[in-house]
């Protein structure tokens, strides 16, 4: 795939009114990372008191979650993320690889609902860089929908 953006544009928005890529990625440390099923609501309640113990808190709806459990690990993610403050620690989420039916639903809906306080969308299953480019288009396009003021990185 070739790429049509120039140098000179290479740290503009990729959306009209999408926020500007970051010049240089944020040092932040990431010794534990503790993966959440979101599904899980004892899990879940328990969130408060992690977050200050870890330096990253990251939502997995992928392989962790049953199959007839993903709409509900979204819904867990979403309300755990809206009702708990975080602090300096990292919110991350593991979306659903890009060839389920679920990953377009978990980026619209998990931007939509907490854009502002997501940090990262880790991508499972990439098959090539097409597939980073492409969310990281799709990711402009709901940051600039959505008001979100940062953008949100991409783990692959």
């Amino acid at each position: 795939m070739a790429s049509t953006r120039t140098p000179a544009k290479h740290f503009s928005p990729l959306a009209i009114g999408a926020p500007e890529p970051f010049r240089t990625l944020p040092v932040k440390l990431e010794r534990m990372i503790h993966f959440v099923p979101p599904h899980n609501e004892k899990i879940r309640s328990k969130i408060k008191d992690l977050a200050g113990q870890v330096d990253v808190v990251l939502g997995n709806l992928e392989d962790a979650v049953p199959m007839d459990q993903k709409e509900n690990a979204r819904k867990g993610f979403i309300e755990m993320v809206r009702d708990n403050d975080f602090g300096a620690t990292g919110v991350w989420t593991r979306i659903n690889c890009l060839n389920s039916p679920w990953v377009l639903d978990d980026v619209t809906e998990i931007v939509a609902a907490v854009g502002n306080k997501l940090d990262v969308i880790m991508l499972p299953k990439v098959e090539g860089p097409w597939d980073i480019h492409y969310l990281d288009q799709l990711l402009a396009q709901l940051e600039a929908k959505h008001g979100v003021k940062k953008p949100i990185l991409i783990h692959a």
